[in-house]
């Protein structure tokens, strides 16, 4: 494993709700994770406002990740959310959302994550904490 922050697409490919939703994993690195997306009207509730659980995708994906680094290309680790805490702070005042997440603890097989969503203008949209579970089973190098 290196601390060397990769390309996140030399690492892993996007996945099919990743595509959806218009989001990028723009960094990644051990411990540390940033998603990116365009603040877009398909992002938007019924309000006209940007839907929560779009900040909650963001935090999730970016906590996620940032538990799950190899530092290896086509070798993915996974794991599973088992509780996320979203604080909903902030309205979104720019046009790109940021999510950077960072695991802050955990053993062998859970850790423990903290992120944030703030816009380009630098608005601070939300935070969260959470624990996720590692899969079991090898390492992987393809995804299901």
């Amino acid at each position: 494993m290196t601390d060397t922050p990769l390309t996140p697409s030399d690492l892993e490919a996007p996945y099919k709700l990743q595509e959806v939703l218009g989001y990028d994993l723009t960094e990644w690195s051990r411990d540390f994770a940033r998603v990116e997306a365009d603040y877009t009207d398909t992002l938007k509730n019924r309000q006209g406002v940007l839907h929560g659980g779009i900040l909650g995708v963001l935090l999730d994906t970016a906590m996620g990740y940032a538990g799950c680094y190899t530092g290896k290309p086509g070798v993915q680790q996974n794991a599973l959310t088992l509780s996320m805490t979203v604080n909903f702070i902030g309205q979104v005042q720019g046009s790109r959302l940021i999510a950077t997440g960072r695991r802050i603890g955990g053993g062998r097989k859970t850790y423990f994550a903290e992120a944030e969503v703030v816009d380009d203008s630098g608005a601070r949209l939300a935070t969260a904490s959470g624990v996720f579970r590692y899969r079991s089973g090898p390492l992987t190098g393809t995804t299901p």
